[in-house]
């Protein structure tokens, strides 16, 4: 499972900088690299909803989820029993 977000494009989308939206949200540039990235265990709900105040959006248009492709998970295994 892989939890993506796209904090990329919503930042080219509302014109801002990485710099003003991590003051603006409270964290440092650091972390938004960490987030961009996909480098991120977790997410407090407090820092995704700043994210999602100031980038105007719901959290399903930050945050998309990829199913596992390896055949190994439960899931997988499941469905071809």
């Amino acid at each position: 499972m892989v939890i993506r977000l796209h904090i990329d494009r919503l930042l080219v989308e509302r014109g801002l900088s990485v710099g003003d939206f991590a003051e603006a949200i409270g964290i440092t540039p650091a972390n938004v690299a960490v987030l961009k990235n996909g480098r991120a265990k977790a997410v407090r709900f407090t820092t995704l909803d700043a994210m999602c105040r100031v980038l105007e959006c719901q959290p399903g248009e930050l945050l998309s989820y990829e199913p596992a492709a390896s055949s190994g998970s439960p899931a997988a295994r499941a469905g071809s029993e």
